[in-house]
C-alpha cells in the first residue's frame, strides 16, 4: 500500500468520529433526563427533515445532539420551548414532545457537513460498492449536496460550516507527515478546531457570549477525546488491516493515549464550571458522568453492566458505507437503536446500547432523578458538585 492509500484509510477519524461518543444508558438517565435526551435526538431528527429533506435524516447521530442541548441548556426558556410531533413510526406512532430552534439547525449543519465528509472519504477509498465508478458518482453528488446543505444550515444560524470542511481537509497532510515522535495533540488539532467552534457557537445562539471561550475548550478538549477513543478502540482492528492509526504512527503508548484523555476529561468538567447555565443538568451528565464512562469503557476500565456480561469482544470488520446505511434504516425502522439492551452500529458493528432501555446495571445515581445535574447530590462523584 503506497503512503498516500495507507494515511487516506483513515484520514477522517475524529472528524467524522466526533459526534459518536456519548451513549447514555436509559436506566442512569431517568425519566426526566431521558425525556429530555429524547426530546434533541427527534428535534435533530427534524431539523433535518424540515430543512433539507427526508434523505437527510439518515445523518442523524447520538452525539450530533449535544449542539443542541448545549445551546437549550444556556438560554432561557421561552413558553414554545418544545413543540408537539407528530406519530413517527420510528416511535411506534407515538407523538412526542421535541427539541425546536437554532440549536436543533446547528447540529443539523453539523451532522450534514461531518457526513458530507465521511461519504467523500470513503469514495476516495473506493470502499465495498464504492468502488463501482455509477455508485461512486452517485454518492458524491449526495457528498456534495449534504456539504451545501450543512453550509446553508450553518450559514441560516451564523456559523461558518467551512471551519469544519477546513479541519477534514487539514488532516490527511497532518496524518501524512505524522511520524514516530510525532505529539499527539498534532494528530487531533483539526478535530479539536472543528469541536471548539460548533461548542463555541452554541453560546452565540443561547445569547450568553460570556461562555463562547469556557465553551470552545471544552468543544477542544471534546475534539481531542474523539480521536483518542477513536485510536484506542481500532488499534487491533488497525493492525490487522493495515490501516492508519495515530498511536502507532506516532509510537504513543496507550498509558499516554490514557493520560492525554482524563486531562481532556478535567478540561471539560473546568469549563463547564465556568459557563452560566439556565438549566445544566442534562449537559453535567453527558460531558462529565457518561463521557467519563466512554473513556473507561474504551481503555477497559468500565465497570461491567450485568445485562451485558463481562469481557471484551474481537474488534469485527466494518461496513462500507451504503451496507451501513441500510443498516442504520433498518436499526431505526425496528426501534432496536432505542429499545434494544444492546445493538450492533451500523458502520462500526461495536456494541452500543440502546438509549430508552431499561438495563440492570449498577447505576450510581440509581433514584436520584431530581438532582440538577447532581448539584448538591451525595451520588455524584465531581469535585466541587
Amino acid at each position: 500500500m503506497g503512503d498516500e492509500s495507507y494515511v487516506r484509510v483513515n484520514r477522517l477519524r475524529g472528524i467524522s468520529d466526533v459526534f459518536g461518543m456519548v451513549r447514555p444508558c436509559g436506566h442512569r438517565l431517568g425519566k426526566r433526563f431521558r425525556d429530555q435526551w429524547m426530546a434533541h435526538l427527534c428535534g435533530l431528527c427534524l431539523a433535518l427533515r424540515g430543512d433539507h429533506g427526508q434523505f437527510a435524516r439518515l445523518v442523524t447521530n447520538y452525539d450530533g445532539l449535544l449542539i443542541s442541548v448545549l445551546t437549550e441548556a444556556q438560554a432561557p426558556r421561552p413558553d414554545d420551548w418544545r413543540r408537539t410531533a407528530g406519530p413517527c413510526p420510528l416511535r411506534g406512532m407515538r407523538t412526542a414532545s421535541v427539541a425546536r430552534g437554532e440549536g436543533a439547525r446547528l447540529a443539523a449543519a453539523v451532522s450534514l457537513v461531518l457526513a458530507s465528509a465521511k461519504m467523500r472519504d470513503h469514495v476516495a477509498d473506493g470502499d465495498g460498492l464504492l468502488a463501482r465508478r455509477p455508485i461512486a458518482a452517485a454518492a458524491r453528488r449526495v457528498a456534495a449536496g449534504w456539504g451545501r446543505a450543512g453550509a446553508r444550515g450553518g450559514t441560516a444560524v451564523g456559523f461558518d460550516a467551512g471551519i469544519l470542511v477546513d479541519a477534514a481537509d487539514r488532516q490527511l497532510g497532518i496524518e501524512a507527515l505524522a511520524g514516530p515522535g510525532t505529539p499527539l495533540l498534532t494528530v487531533t488539532e483539526p478535530t479539536e478546531t472543528a469541536t471548539a467552534a460548533a461548542f463555541a457557537h452554541t453560546a452565540v445562539l443561547a445569547g450568553r457570549p460570556g461562555n463562547a471561550g469556557p465553551l470552545a475548550e471544552a468543544g477542544r478538549c471534546f475534539g481531542r477525546l474523539a480521536h483518542l477513543l477513536d485510536a484506542v478502540e481500532d488499534r487491533a482492528a488497525d493492525a490487522a488491516s493495515g490501516a492508519w492509526n495515530p498511536l502507532a504512527a506516532t509510537g504513543t503508548p496507550v498509558a499516554e493515549a490514557r493520560r492525554l484523555a482524563d486531562d481532556a476529561l478535567h478540561g471539560i468538567r473546568l469549563a463547564l464550571r465556568e459557563s452560566e447555565f439556565t438549566d445544566g443538568g442534562l449537559v453535567h451528565l453527558l460531558l462529565v458522568h457518561e463521557l467519563g464512562r466512554s473513556v473507561d469503557r474504551a481503555f477497559g476500565t468500565a465497570p461491567s453492566c450485568s445485562a451485558h456480561g463481562p469481557g471484551a469482544e474481537a474488534p469485527p470488520e466494518k461496513r462500507d458505507f451504503l451496507a451501513g446505511c441500510g443498516m442504520f434504516a433498518l436499526l431505526c425502522c425496528s426501534c432496536r437503536m432505542c429499545c434494544a439492551e444492546e445493538y450492533e452500529g451500523p458502520w462500526s458493528r461495536k456494541k452500543r446500547e440502546g438509549c430508552c432501555r431499561d438495563c440492570d446495571c449498577d447505576c450510581p445515581c440509581d433514584g436520584c432523578d431530581g438532582c440538577d445535574g447532581c448539584d448538591g447530590c451525595c451520588c455524584c462523584p465531581c469535585d466541587g458538585c
